[in-house]
């Protein structure tokens, strides 16, 4: 239940999402770019903490939450499963190479990859495609999850008498969605991107100063308190087996173990890291992540942005997810988990700060957590929006006024909002979206985006062919493998997709050698692109071509190996592990040192 301070905060801050969608409502209106990517003149800095503050989104921070629970120290390779260190390949050359082509949108630079022929054509339609089911799956993903967390802030008791019309219980986490939702939709659709930025960032000043209060709470706890947890739960690495038995501790969790099918650990980390690593080479899926890159002033700006994202998120996210998960073992026979009959993990998080959050403290976390759903679900509707304006209607309708797009930003945003909505209505938990997106989804896109960056002869044929033989299955495969984890079936999917790639692109003609030469000599990436390469020398003698390969992939190590190290780091400080949380700062101060040699000091190679 929450006090009448914690409402004040909470209101104070919807109160200031609204006043930024007024303030940035003129500046967004100016142009398409000022709209769309504010105007290409926000600082990497701003761009970074904002694309942060999208990461840091609600339903993430409450599996993330459960995962430290369960899973201890080595729930901190499961999140590769997005993957994580993605961000890693996009700081060392990704961004920069995105970047360089100076596009509006993911669907625009398909055409600036493949041209405007028939392949073409059919590239940038899959594409929007797929761009749009990615952001509903998205939107909906963090609508559930908003839902779920704000029912045990607002009992449907209190309120239900106030409400016009009759809401089943299982739909009441739906209205809650519902209804805050309308709050990022005002200041998304209104300000634009530089709205976006500026409501980030008070979200993410938010989360911080709570993330350090949640984690402090945490750590005086440990220090009064004795911490029962199975053997194997404080270390890292790991066999073929999880290993991980609650019996006689929390019997309840051994449950979630079986259902999360994350058993086998061995065999599950290999197809992370397999999946993961080419998921990361394809670049950044058609989201709030792209569009924050292409808001970027220059390329160099665009890797900076990207590294910074990981020093802004990980210590700063798992200082409260690491805390609420220690909370939660601590305290669980305090902990309120059971709905509707059944005990649910990922109610971890907003019982935890029911139970052991102080007032006024509380209302902070809450605007926060809040904020961070507006944050995730307006860059996503921003992302959407650009898609469609930009790659469907404006494609059509060259000549529509500065009214007539304003119109269609607003009336786009608006629809995207209503699908996204209805299809949280038919999900049952975060994880089951989770590992849709992350795993089918996802896995769909792979083969078709690595191929694109690395190979001259793939064609828009073969991308269109690729990516529809990758999204059928993924909106296909759970209805039929209902009982299979979808990362198991990642290897069929990546067949699957490679087969479509491979007779697609021969199906169809090579890209025109004009279009393949400017996309060549402009993004400047490695890979077979040795005809192209040849052609583009033979005009210009003095061309460079990109031989930092060996230098790049060694920069991923060390910046992969850095990013892991932010997320035990936090972990280890509040557990009171001082020699490990020493062992690993030491580490991480070296892969600093190297990447500030091999990676920052060749930055202005990215221009």
């Amino acid at each position: 239940m929450l006090s009448g301070l914690d409402i004040v905060i909470i209101l104070l801050y919807l109160l200031a999402t609204v006043l930024i969608g007024l303030i940035l409502r003129k500046r967004a209106q100016r142009s398409k770019d000022d709209y769309l990517l504010g105007g290409k003149s926000l600082p990497w800095y701003m761009l970074g903490l904002s694309n942060a503050s999208g990461m840091f989104d609600i339903s993430g921070t409450m599996w993330l939450v459960t995962l430290t629970f369960v899973y201890g120290l080595k729930s901190i390779w499961i999140p590769w499963l997005w993957p994580v260190f993605n961000q890693i390949f996009l700081m060392v050359y990704l961004s920069s190479w995105l970047r360089r082509s100076n596009v509006t949108t993911g669907a625009e630079w398909i055409l600036f990859r493949f041209g405007e022929g028939r392949g073409g054509k059919l590239s940038h339609s899959i594409v929007v495609a797929f761009a749009i089911v990615s952001c509903l799956g998205f939107l909906a993903y963090g609508f559930i999850g908003l839902g779920k967390f704000v029912e045990i802030f607002i009992p449907w008791e209190l309120i239900s008498a106030y409400v016009p019309f009759h809401v089943p219980q299982e739909f009441v986490p739906h209205f809650y969605g519902t209804i805050f939702t309308l709050f990022a939709v005002f200041y998304a659709v209104l300000g634009g991107m530089s709205g976006i930025v500026w409501a980030d960032l008070l979200q993410f000043t938010i989360m911080t100063i709570s993330a350090v209060a949640i984690a402090v709470i945490a750590w005086q706890a440990i220090g009064t308190n004795a911490l029962d947890v199975p053997a194997g739960w404080m270390d890292p690495f790991f066999g073929w087996k999880l290993d991980i038995d609650w019996s006689g501790i929390i019997n309840e969790v051994n449950a979630k173990i079986a259902s999360d099918g994350y058993t086998l650990f061995g065999l599950f980390f290999m197809l992370v890291v397999f999946k993961g690593i080419l998921a990361s080479i394809a670049g950044p899926a058609p989201n709030y992540d792209m569009q924050k890159i292409l808001s970027t002033k220059t390329p160099k700006e665009a890797a900076k942005m990207s590294g910074f994202v990981s020093l802004a998120l990980m210590p700063t996210r798992y200082l409260m997810i690491g805390g609420f998960a220690i909370l939660g073992i601590l305290f669980y026979d305090k902990l309120d988990l059971n709905r509707n009959g059944t005990i649910d993990f990922e109610n971890i998080l907003p019982s935890a700060i029911s139970e052991f959050v102080p007032v006024g403290l509380t209302g902070l976390l809450l605007a926060g957590l809040l904020a961070a759903f507006m944050s995730t679900f307006a860059g996503t509707l921003n992302a959407a929006q650009a898609y469609l304006v930009n790659d469907v209607y404006l494609r059509y309708r060259k000549d529509a006024s500065a009214k007539q797009v304003k119109r269609m930003n607003y009336s786009s945003g608006i629809l995207v909002v209503v699908i996204s909505i209805v299809l949280g209505c038919f999900i049952e938990d975060v994880n089951s979206i989770t590992q849709w997106i992350v795993s089918a989804l996802w896995g769909g896109y792979v083969v078709s985006n690595l191929l694109k960056w690395h190979w001259w002869r793939f064609n828009g044929e073969g991308y269109f062919w690729g990516m529809l033989s990758g999204l059928i299955p993924a909106i296909l495969f759970p209805l039929v493998f209902k009982e299979t984890l979808e990362l198991y079936l990642f290897p069929l999917l990546l067949l699957i997709t490679t087969a479509g790639c491979i007779l697609g692109t021969y199906a169809g003609k090579p890209t025109e050698l004009s279009v393949l030469k400017e996309f060549y000599r402009r993004t400047r990436p490695w890979g077979f692109w040795g005809p192209v390469k040849e052609a583009v020398l033979r005009e210009d003698t003095e061309f460079k071509s990109n031989k930092a390969f060996k230098r790049d992939m060694f920069n991923i190590f060390i910046g992969t190996t850095a990013q892991t190290l932010l997320v035990a780091l936090p972990i280890y400080l509040i557990l009171r592990e001082y020699l490990y949380t020493g062992i690993t700062l030491a580490l991480f101060v070296l892969c600093a040192i190297l990447l500030k040699k091999y990676w920052w000091n060749t930055l202005d190679e990215q221009l």
